[in-house]
């Protein structure tokens, strides 16, 4: 008799090895015996860490029980008390290597008031770690966002926090594909080596002193301009758009693109927001051709 098995599962890891890539990137590798059955599916895959309490321990909420439920262990982690819940933040998988039991997962260091970047400052080879992820065993996937569908073209933006999926599609790319990618970093130190096909161009932006944000916004707007320019044909359907209020939920992805270009758009909630409503109020961009995800918002943690 076949087994079923949840598309999402806990895994138990312990920091292997820790690579600074930059200044502001960190990336940990982690290892577990489960990890043998992690899945594989690349691109944009979320993952949710747990992270430990201040005295390295998890709370048992069935979250390590295969006969239990993601959604009633949850609903158990949220019924805890403060100072016995861990925390639980969002992160893209950058690397899968099941034959070795090992995934890597790139932190950006922003100090300790965080508790994810906290976490990563100070975790030595054996720290242990929680991960909430993809069951390769399992007939269902998710928590995967890109969608281009036969878009030969496309447009990808980010800060920081996106740079994970970022690098994760654009090492996948087609040789075919062309387009233009901007990501938005700290400094000029955090840009890292990145593998593109031939037609796609990778700028790397550094904010420096400048506002968060306002680079990215300044390159995607200079894209559409030149894409103005060369008469790239508007969409005329789907284009209506209202403006998400302040508690909304930041998220929406297309189930099928149309057109021939597709956009991605990743990272702080506002700046996203504004870039995607330009791609679609201003430039004519199909809204079921723009996948756009505030993956922060700035003055507020994330909640789990």
């Amino acid at each position: 008799m076949s087994v079923s098995h949840h598309p999402y599962r806990t895994y138990r890891t312990t920091v292997a090895h820790r690579t600074q890539l930059s200044p502001n990137f960190l990336r940990v590798t982690l290892t577990g015996p489960d990890l043998v059955h992690f899945g594989t599916a690349g691109l944009d895959q979320r993952i949710k860490l747990v992270l430990p309490l201040p005295d390295g321990s998890f709370t048992d909420v069935g979250q390590f029980d295969e006969t239990v439920g993601m959604m009633e262990w949850y609903r158990r982690w949220r019924e805890l008390p403060d100072e016995s819940r861990n925390p639980i933040r969002t992160y893209t998988i950058r690397a899968v290597r099941p034959e070795v039991r090992e995934i890597d997962v790139d932190f950006v260091l922003h100090g300790t008031e965080g508790p994810a970047s906290a976490w990563a400052s100070a975790a030595a080879p054996g720290a242990p770690l929680v991960v909430i992820g993809p069951d390769a065993r399992a007939d269902e996937t998710g928590g995967l966002e890109w969608n281009p569908g036969d878009a030969g073209s496309v447009l990808i933006a980010g800060d920081e926090t996106a740079v994970p999926a970022i690098c994760a599609i654009v090492e996948s790319l087609p040789a075919h594909v062309t387009g233009s990618v901007y990501i938005e970093v700290p400094t000029e130190a955090d840009a890292l080596p990145l593998a593109a096909p031939e037609g796609v161009a990778i700028r790397w932006l550094a904010r420096g002193s400048a506002a968060h944000g306002l680079r990215l916004s300044a390159a995607v707007h200079a894209w559409g301009e030149t894409r103005a320019a060369e008469d790239e044909p508007a969409a005329t359907t789907g284009t209506e758009l209202a403006d998400p209020s302040e508690d909304e939920v930041l998220w929406e992805v297309p189930d099928a693109a149309v057109g021939s270009c597709y956009a991605w758009l990743a990272g702080e909630a506002s700046t996203i927001t504004a870039l995607r409503r330009h791609l679609v109020r201003n430039l004519g961009i199909d809204r079921r051709s723009v996948a756009f995800m505030g993956y922060w918002r700035r003055g507020r943690a994330e909640a789990a």
